[in-house]
């Protein structure tokens, strides 16, 4: 995963950043207050950066269908997306292991790392949250389920039940339908990744980058 200091982040000229180390013009002085800075650290372009590991979750039957969390940002209700399970990594946590505790965490699913296939996608994204431009890189493992394989919401913290509206299977016709409506998903490629992956991964890596 590329550096947290990568130059890329930075618009040119670089910005004059802030006495704590901020991109004064897209981070405000309380970000840690709308961010878990636990998980956030300021790069060097003075932007709120962290590693993240997702889990791209489908199934072949009663018909093709992926998993996803549907969710809105602070306070505005209308500035939503979709999205797979997954979240920041703890100190010291490799990508595949934030990738099951995730998954478990924000579906009740409990996996074995040979269960997850990958890395298949490597997205670099810079985004605003909360009123805050963040930074984040993401790698995004893979898992063919069950049609028997329920999804648990207990798991989810009360920061998350504040933002996520969702939890369930979205059939893959289903989901192109609402994307040719006007939603919008991460990564981008997400719904014909899917059904590329549907009969397994072909060991290329994705790579994608969203500004």
């Amino acid at each position: 995963m590329s550096s947290p200091a990568d130059a890329s982040d930075l618009p040119w000229p670089a910005p004059t950043l802030a006495a704590d180390g901020r991109d004064p013009l897209r981070v405000p002085p309380n970000w840690t207050q709308l961010l878990d800075a636990s998980e956030w650290h300021l790069n060097a372009a003075g932007l709120p950066f962290r590693q993240a590991a997702r889990v791209i979750a489908l199934r072949r039957v009663p018909r093709p269908a992926i998993l996803l969390v549907v969710g809105h940002d602070f306070g505005d209700t209308t500035h939503a997306w979709g999205f797979t399970p997954g979240g920041g990594l703890l100190s010291g946590e490799t990508p595949i292991g934030g990738a099951r505790r995730e998954l478990a965490e924000e579906t009740g699913i409990t996996l074995a790392e040979a269960a997850l296939t990958g890395p298949v996608v490597e997205r670099r994204a810079l985004f605003t949250f909360n009123q805050v431009t963040c930074r984040q890189d993401e790698l995004f493992y893979l898992t063919h389920l069950e049609a028997s394989v329920g999804v648990d919401r207990s798991g989810w913290t009360d920061t998350e039940r504040q933002v996520l509206d969702s939890l369930r299977w979205w059939e893959l016709d289903e989901l192109d339908a609402a994307v040719a409506a006007g939603m919008t998903v991460y990564p981008h490629i997400l719904p014909a990744l899917a059904r590329e992956l549907l009969d397994g991964w072909d060991g290329r890596v994705r790579h994608v980058v969203e500004h």
